[in-house]
């Protein structure tokens, strides 16, 4: 690279960070402000299936946030067998009180994390295939989810970088961060296994609709869709938030992988007494560590 080339990505990268709106410091907006600020697109398909849909906010003000102008990208839990993207929007609300560019999706249910997991890179590669509709900036996305959401979001953006992983994401997408409530980044096999052997019939059934095959599916084949797997010092920063006392994703298979985290970029929100799904206290707290995280990325 040539001086004059390294001059011009310096003062670019100044100008950017010059301009560049702290979400910390950006007030809240209200219901009303929300409103005036947004164009929202519902239900877009990026798939023949009916469940492959999305919602797409788009803010008259996300440009101005500079380096701070993310796309959101959110999926909701639901074991992968149930819920929807409208379920869950108390997740996305504290970005369109922001003013950032959001994408709400669905995905396919019951078919299995395999199926799911590949609706993620999906709608990304849609998304980048239609930007002259939408006009996102897709080389500065955060993924993020609660529970099985929050498991695809992860997988797919520490494997982004990895050959090995299956699906791929078209040129010109960039995954800048992740953020994950509550969903599993190791110990697939024992999250299935709580799932498949639960007492409630509905549970045991999400639990067996995990993988195509019945009961337990081989460690060989649950390993591709564990994010530990994929996880190297070049994958974008990680934001987990998850409790001590959750009964569906244990502890136990967080430990592994927040040992391996970088303490310079990535951030554990332990919560010692949380149960799998925030209180909205607890939410509340989450996002204030959030947008401080967002806003050092």
């Amino acid at each position: 690279m040539n001086k004059s080339v390294i001059q011009l990505t310096i003062i670019s990268f100044l100008i950017l960070t010059s301009c560049s709106k702290n979400l910390t410091s950006v007030p809240d907006k209200t219901t009303e402000q929300i409103s005036a600020t947004y164009q929202t697109k519902k239900d877009v398909s990026y798939g023949t299936d009916a469940e492959q849909n999305m919602d797409i906010y788009l803010s008259k003000e996300a440009k101005s946030y500079g380096k701070n102008n993310y796309t959101i990208v959110f999926l909701h839990g639901g074991a992968y067998y149930l819920s929807d993207k409208s379920a869950e929007e108390r997740y996305i609300e504290p970005y369109l009180k922001k003013g950032l560019n959001v994408v709400n999706m669905n995905y396919r249910l019951k078919k299995g994390i395999p199926i799911a997991t590949t609706d993620l890179t999906n709608a990304l590669n849609f998304l980048k295939a239609n930007n002259s509709d939408y006009d996102l900036n897709l080389k500065n996305i955060i993924v993020t989810g609660f529970s099985a959401g929050a498991h695809m979001a992860t997988n797919v953006g520490v494997s982004q970088n990895n050959s090995e992983y299956p699906n791929k994401l078209n040129d010109g997408i960039k995954i800048a961060g992740i953020i994950n409530f509550s969903g599993p980044v190791d110990g697939l096999d024992i999250v299935e296994k709580i799932f498949v052997d639960h007492d409630n019939e509905l549970y045991s059934k999400a639990g067996n609709a995990l993988f195509p095959s019945e009961g337990y599916e081989s460690k060989e084949k649950i390993t591709v869709y564990e994010p530990i797997t994929y996880f190297d010092k070049n994958d974008p920063p990680i934001f987990i938030w998850h409790g001590g006392k959750d009964n569906q994703i244990p502890p136990e298979t967080f430990e592994k992988f927040t040992v391996m985290l970088n303490n310079d970029k990535d951030f554990v929100d332990y919560h010692p007494d949380a149960l799998h799904s925030p209180t909205e206290e607890e939410l509340k707290n989450a996002y204030i560590k959030i947008f401080d995280f967002l806003d050092n990325l």
